[in-house]
């Protein structure tokens, strides 16, 4: 009996440590958490529930293992990730700072993307290739940059700062900085050069489609008055 009490109290302590550890590495993507999701109240809910987070743990560690030239190891890392979370994200890609998945199922992250500081993903969201051919082949996403539920970014292709992609835009064409793109394919529609805030509501997402028949009508009953 007393063995067993000892060997719970030592997984115990191993699990206080192992989190302890955890959460120390990783104070700044569980402090992203908390300013892009009203949801996160609580330290040790987000630190033992949030499988953005654990997926963004799992990538750290086969990321810093691929630098190093272990073979094998890294990709099945990722591929556990993707078993446990629902996550996939290259162990060859390279993601900035305050890095934050929201949600995240079926949330893909190729081998060559790379990924600025304060980036915010949703659930569904590809960073994807367009073919088979070696090099540069997945997009190049920006700092404080918001891709939204479902859209699909493909291609070697940069997306600029302060950029928000909607949800389920496909994206084949660099965006400029400070832009939002919506609708399929992706249509470009600036946003006065302004920096987009990271809560953006996404209800209220300008369409370029929209503006501009919206415009023609304008125009349409300025001519006949």
């Amino acid at each position: 009996m007393s063995a067993c009490v000892n060997a719970i109290l030592i997984f115990l302590a191993l699990f206080v440590i192992f989190w302890t550890v955890i959460a120390i590495l990783f104070r700044k993507e569980i402090q992203a958490v908390f300013d892009r999701d009203p949801a996160a109240v609580n330290f040790l809910e987000v630190l033992l529930t949030y499988s953005g987070l654990h997926a963004i743990i799992f990538y750290r560690i086969a990321h810093a293992l691929k630098k190093l030239g272990v073979p094998f190891f890294p990709r099945w890392i990722s591929q556990l990730a993707r078993f446990l979370t629902g996550i996939e994200i290259h162990p060859g890609a390279q993601i900035g700072k305050r890095f934050f998945i929201d949600h995240g199922m079926g949330v893909v992250i190729g081998e060559t993307t790379i990924i600025g500081d304060d980036v915010l993903l949703y659930q569904g969201v590809t960073l994807g290739g367009t073919g088979i051919q070696k090099g540069k082949r997945h997009p190049t996403i920006g700092n404080n940059v918001v891709v939204g539920t479902g859209a699909k970014v493909l291609g070697n292709i940069t997306i600029g700062d302060n950029s928000y992609i909607g949800a389920n835009a496909v994206v084949i064409k660099d965006v400029p900085p400070n832009s939002t793109v919506v609708g399929v394919p992706g249509r470009i529609t600036k946003q006065d050069g302004k920096k987009i805030d990271i809560s953006l509501d996404h209800i209220h997402v300008l369409d370029p489609i929209l503006q501009e028949i919206e415009e023609l009508r304008r125009r349409v009953e300025k001519l006949e008055k």
